[in-house]
């Protein structure tokens, strides 16, 4: 009998193969004193370990700027770093010298105090970098302990990889071509390997909860990768449909220029905006190949997650600058760093919070450290003059945060001018809504925004006071409940009568359903993640608008969730082959 597990998608894509059980673990290590006149001996077998450790992950790190380019390879420098960290070198030779353990030993107990700091919290970011720790731990342990590299696995073809929870460098040195998926019990999608796996386009599933206890070596198994579900002994309904998903997936991949060059608009005439959300500036080949018309989020966490240093000018100048000329003609949506909730990065002095997604976080944590802040804003500012680049600000919740950041943008623009710096004074400033109170205030926000962006993710968890990222908590989160619809069209409305431009660029924009639904609220501006691009323009192409229009309207008045989900159905089952869209239809989107 097949079994269904719903966790948290961190790599699109669906996949079919065998389940191979991967052992990743930190070794047992004995434990044993060594005589004073030892110490030395000791600590020069643990700088030799060190070394070795190093240079292992050095190649690693030159392997994967040779197979993904540079951005991807800095994912490890934590693990480098580490390597040389006081809090890890000096413990570990003060419990050599000071308490006569084995390298090994003293080691241990090194990364496992600090493991045990760290754990104290929750945040994801920081759970993202005890997976770094241990990523080291198992590295510098099996080698002091003369055992084998244990990244030394061989894979069958089409191996379903399946662990409590994986590392960058492991990711890395895995034969691409016999990894058909991943799926693990823990990690989240910011977790390093999880954003590895992206850039090599194997579908991931995390926060799967207890994959590892169902599933059986050579077990089958789907894995997909869009929607956060695994299915280990799929039935013959599971296989046929997964079958028909990736001949259609072929068959769009052959397609794909073509598809890529044909307008997104519906029956009736309706053009929809169709933008990209980037993770990285190289995505934004990949991206207009799909047939993105811009870029509707680019996320900027990627320059400072794992960083022990603020990133400068220059360097997100020259990153922001790569994606505006990859989309000449296009808008560009770069939002300013969304820190808190789950990106940590090191340099900051992040506070320990009960409800970190409720506190300092994002648009705040940017007003708060104005060093930080204003050389991004700088980087934008210059990355104007390149493209039709957008400055987006997430979590705004009042009125007097905009006016701020106007207030550090002209400042800026002044000190540009002065220095004879070129961007153009004509850019856009708009902001994100995420919350309930940004949706309620949005006639109050719209007179001193240029467009709203609404990323539907934090909206649905914030109104539903439900974790998106909590897989026991999926039943609940429910994008098509009807406050969360109430919210939509509230927006929309408001948008429309300032005359600016309102886009979604959460999950919602990539399921044909919600995007039914969001045109027939005249939000006719959807980001999505890029691979989704050709899906949801056919599925524009086979619907209008004006039906679109019916359907919202009599959602508008459903109850629930689930009702509101069967009133779109059925609007749509008449003129779409709703099955061309299987898996993208469930009563709720997988947080």
């Amino acid at each position: 009998m097949a079994i269904v597990l719903d966790g948290t998608p961190a790599a699109e894509g669906i996949a079919l193969g065998r389940v191979f059980l991967l052992d990743w673990g930190i070794p047992l290590v004995p434990h044993r004193a060594v005589p004073p006149e030892e110490a030395d001996r000791e600590i020069g077998r643990f700088e030799e370990a060190r070394a070795w450790a190093r240079e292992r992950l050095l190649e690693t790190q030159r392997r994967a700027e040779e197979r993904l380019g540079r951005v991807e390879a800095r994912i490890f420098d934590p693990q480098i770093l580490m390597l040389d960290d006081p809090e890890v070198v000096d413990g570990t030779v003060r419990y050599i010298r000071d308490h006569r353990l084995t390298a090994e030993r003293a080691f241990e107990w090194r990364m496992l105090e600090l493991q045990a700091q760290w754990s104290r919290t929750s945040h994801p970011m920081v759970l993202d970098r005890l997976n770094d720790l241990e990523d080291l731990m198992i590295r510098v342990l099996n080698r002091l302990l003369g055992k084998h590299d244990p990244m030394d696995i061989q894979l069958e073809h089409d191996a379903v990889v399946v662990a409590e929870n994986l590392t960058p460098s492991l990711v890395v040195q895995l034969d691409r071509e016999r990894v058909a998926a991943f799926a693990t019990d823990k990690g989240t999608r910011t977790a390093h390997w999880a954003i590895l796996a992206r850039s090599l386009e194997i579908p991931a599933v995390v926060g799967l909860g207890d994959v590892t206890k169902h599933a059986r070596e050579g077990q089958q198994a789907v894995v997909d990768g869009r929607i956060g579900r695994v299915i280990l002994d799929p039935d013959e309904d599971d296989l046929r449909h997964f079958q028909e998903r990736v001949e259609r997936l072929r068959a769009w991949a052959g397609e794909l220029e073509l598809i890529a060059e044909l307008e997104p608009v519906t029956r009736d005439g309706q053009f929809v905006e169709l933008r990209a959300n980037l993770d990285q500036p190289e995505e934004s080949e990949e991206a207009r190949r799909y047939g993105a018309d811009g870029v509707g989020l680019f996320r900027t966490e990627f320059l400072v997650v794992g960083r022990h240093t603020m990133p400068g000018e220059e360097e997100q100048y020259e990153a922001y600058r790569h994606v505006a000329e990859a989309f000449a003609g296009g808008a560009v949506y770069i939002r300013t760093f969304d820190l808190g909730g789950d990106k940590f990065p090191m340099f900051l002095h992040m506070p320990q919070e009960e409800n970190p997604f409720l506190g300092w976080r994002a648009i705040r944590v940017c007003l708060d450290e104005p060093a930080l802040f204003r050389t991004q804003l700088r980087a934008l500012l210059r990355a104007t003059a390149h493209g039709d680049v957008r400055i987006m600000l997430p979590l705004v919740n009042e009125v007097e945060e905009v006016r701020q950041v106007r207030a550090l943008l002209q400042e800026e623009e002044h000190a540009l001018e002065a220095a004879g710096v070129p961007f153009n004074p004509g850019y856009k400033l708009g902001v994100m809504i995420e919350t309930p109170a940004a949706a309620l205030e949005a006639d109050q926000l719209a007179p001193h925004a240029d467009f709203f962006s609404i990323g539907t993710n934090d909206l649905v968890q914030y109104t539903l006071a439900v974790d998106r990222t909590n897989a026991r908590l999926a039943r609940l989160y429910k994008p098509f409940h009807p406050a969360v619809l109430r919210q939509l069209k509230g927006v929309a409305r408001a948008g429309r009568a300032a005359g600016i431009e309102v886009s979604v660029c959460g999950e919602m924009a990539s399921n044909p359903l919600a995007a039914f639904l969001l045109i027939g609220l005249d939000i006719t501006t959807l980001s999505m993640a890029w691979p989704s691009l050709p899906e949801i323009k056919q599925f524009v192409r086979s619907i209008r608008a004006e039906d679109a229009r019916r359907a919202a309207q009599e959602a508008l008045q459903a109850p629930t969730g689930e009702d509101v989900t069967r009133v779109l159905s059925r609007h749509l089952a008449d003129t779409v082959d709703l099955s061309m869209f299987e898996g993208k239809w469930s009563l709720s989107l997988s947080p």
